[in-house]
Parts: structure tokens; C-alpha cells; sequence
């Protein structure tokens, strides 16, 4: 069987990364599915010349968030409307494509900002979204990825110590992400990789972060259990620039 080949990327703005090399990247990698997170655009507003299928789920609010799916495949079904919650509906934040052998589910998770001041408003998204994921899953095996803003463990960002409690390595995300671990999924980065120490997917802009390695690996491909041996491959692809996040792999035989 051939694997199935996905990627994830936070391109921080679709348009500012297509000068950046995005359009050559996607078409160097041939992947089956390239989900992507904070398109920052309406569909309407770039021509992305990929020859495959553009799936968009935009922002209200132009400018912010957003994501999109680009494939050859066409799905069983298509979803667009935040898990079916009018709360989760608005921002752009999720793609569920179904596919005959699975569910994809592209997500930009909604960061607790300076001070928390939105974590209620992610506790809420992390609960709902696990019923959500769940629900998939009894039907079909999932693939779950994307921006997650959550550095799982001390091993996943450079220094635990003191972010503890900032948005992103906050107690409260970190044990969300616990909880859905242990609801019938796997981390497949970590499947494959489970000690491996310096691998992030984001950098900081300032003081050189990137240059120096000072990052966080909040970006995941998440899937079913029952699927996790079929991993042959989960990567973090940290020499592809063009945002301030990097893509991340997963090529499982699905």
C-alpha cells in the first residue's frame, strides 16, 4: 500500500507566503493533502495557482485566521461550519473533509492571548472540539492537524520553565491536550519520536529565535489510535522558511 501523504502550515498570511516560495513548495512536495492554517484572506482576494482542488474556509473578519485545504482528492463530504456551533462558526478556524477511509480535520486553534484573557473561550473550543473529534471517530478514523497553539510538554518548547502559565503552555491548554490523548488518540510526531528533544514548528520573530532555535512545536498531526501503526512518517520540516512557522509531515498507510 502507498502511504498517504499530508502537510500541515501555518503560513501566516497565504498571500505574503506565496512570495515566499509557498506555490514551489507544495508542488515540490506532491502531497496528497496540504492543509493550511491563518490564510489571513478572503477566497476571492489571490489566485493560488496550484493545479488541484482549493478548498477555503475564511474568516468573517477580513485579514484574520482562516484556513484551507489544496488536494487532487475530492471529498465524500465537506464542512465548514465550526463543528455545527454557531460559537466556533465565525472565525474560519476549521475544514472537515471526509474522505472514503477517513475524516481530515484542518484546524487554527484560537490562542488564549496575552494575560489569557480568551481561555474561557478555549476551554470551551477544546471541549467542544474533542465531543467533535470523537463523534468523527466513531464512524471513521481521524486525522486531526494543524496550528493547535499548545506546546504539549516540557520536551516541546525551548523553555518550559518560564512560559510556564503564557498563552500556549498554560496548565489549563497542556491538560486539554491530555485529555484528548487519552480519548482515543495519538500524537504522531511523537509516535515515531518520542524523546526527541530540540524539533519545534514555531519561532518567535524576535531576538534571532529561529536562527538560534528558540522555538515551540505547537503544530500536530493528530490521529485515531487505532491507526497510529500505520504512521510511517512524521517530520517537522525546519529548513522550509516563508512564515513564521514551518510545515509539519505525516505520510501514514491509511
Amino acid at each position: 500500500m502507498i502511504a498517504t501523504k499530508f502537510i500541515s502550515w501555518n503560513v501566516n498570511g497565504l498571500r505574503a507566503c506565496m512570495q515566499k516560495g509557498f506555490i514551489e513548495f507544495v508542488n515540490r512536495e506532491d502531497a496528497d493533502f496540504v492543509c493550511v492554517q491563518e490564510t489571513k484572506m478572503q477566497e476571492a482576494q489571490a489566485d493560488v495557482p496550484l493545479s488541484m482542488n482549493k478548498y477555503f474556509n475564511s474568516a468573517e473578519k477580513k485579514g484574520y485566521s482562516g484556513t484551507a485545504v489544496f488536494t487532487p482528492h475530492e471529498p465524500l463530504s465537506l464542512t465548514l461550519n465550526g463543528m455545527g456551533i454557531d460559537d466556533h462558526a465565525h472565525e474560519g478556524r476549521m475544514i472537515t473533509f471526509e474522505s472514503e477511509g477517513f475524516y481530515l480535520v484542518n484546524v487554527y486553534t484560537p490562542n488564549a492571548q496575552d494575560g489569557l484573557k480568551r481561555l474561557d473561550y478555549r476551554m470551551k473550543w477544546e471541549d467542544d472540539l474533542r465531543a467533535y473529534l470523537k463523534e468523527l471517530d466513531k464512524r471513521k478514523p481521524v486525522i486531526y492537524c494543524g496550528d493547535l497553539n499548545v506546546a504539549h510538554k516540557e520536551i516541546d518548547l525551548k523553555n518550559p520553565k518560564s512560559n510556564r502559565g503564557n498563552p500556549g503552555f498554560s496548565d489549563e491548554e497542556r491538560e486539554k491536550l491530555d485529555i484528548l490523548l487519552s480519548s482515543g488518540f495519538a500524537d504522531s510526531f511523537r509516535c515515531l519520536h518520542p524523546d526527541e528533544t530540540d524539533r519545534y514548528s514555531w519561532w518567535s520573530y524576535r531576538f534571532k529565535a529561529r536562527e538560534k532555535n528558540i522555538g515551540w512545536r505547537i503544530d500536530y498531526f493528530i490521529v485515531s489510535d487505532r491507526i497510529k501503526d500505520r504512521i510511517t512518517r512524521a517530520d517537522i520540516l525546519s529548513d522550509v522558511y516563508g512564515s513564521d512557522h514551518c510545515p509539519v509531515v505525516l505520510e501514514i498507510d491509511i
